[in-house]
């Protein structure tokens, strides 16, 4: 059974998703948050396997710098949001599930970030077309080139990414 932390803070809405996750009895709901304190209250007390974190939380807080604490506790994020990245952050996130979403997209997005967390490469039919899973991060891609000499993998901050998505561009 897979621990989800729901973190969104519309009430009726992490109901909602709670009960939608709940649906399918490999997955429990240990814990709801509405901002980031709560979140990483919730992620120390109940040790979540998944967080499903929306963007824009309450108390000016945002999902952003959910993802990035929940790094410290090694809780992978999937991002539910009325408006994703136009971009991937494989650094935060598995990917993105845009609002509004269907019962059978949260299940669909559900076993795709198991399936991504477990690593097992699945070939699903039919994914959910506002969802978008997120590949390994850009570090990943240049394994081959780690072994050229003098060479230095690097991306970009996580400022730097989350800068651009607030201005709605991106550097490649």
């Amino acid at each position: 059974m897979l621990k989800i932390l729901i973190v969104e803070d519309d009430r009726q809405l992490a109901t909602t998703l709670k009960y939608l996750v709940e649906d399918n009895p490999r997955y429990r709901v240990v814990a709801t948050a509405e901002d980031f304190d709560g979140a990483i209250a919730a992620a120390e007390a109940h040790r979540p396997e998944l967080a499903l974190v929306d963007l824009h939380l309450a108390h000016g807080t945002t999902g952003f710098s959910v993802a990035v604490r929940m790094q410290d506790y090694d809780i992978p994020c999937f991002f539910i949001s009325g408006r994703a990245p136009n971009f991937p952050m494989p650094d935060l996130a598995l990917g993105c599930l845009m609002k509004p979403f269907t019962a059978e997209d949260v299940h669909r997005s559900l076993a795709a970030a198991e399936d991504m967390m477990r690593g097992r490469e699945a070939l699903r039919q039919k994914m959910p077309v506002n969802l978008m899973l997120y590949d390994q991060p850009a570090d990943a891609e240049l394994d081959d080139a780690d072994d050229l000499p003098g060479f230095t993998p690097s991306k970009r901050s996580i400022k730097t990414r989350i800068g651009h998505w607030i201005a709605g561009t991106q550097v490649n």
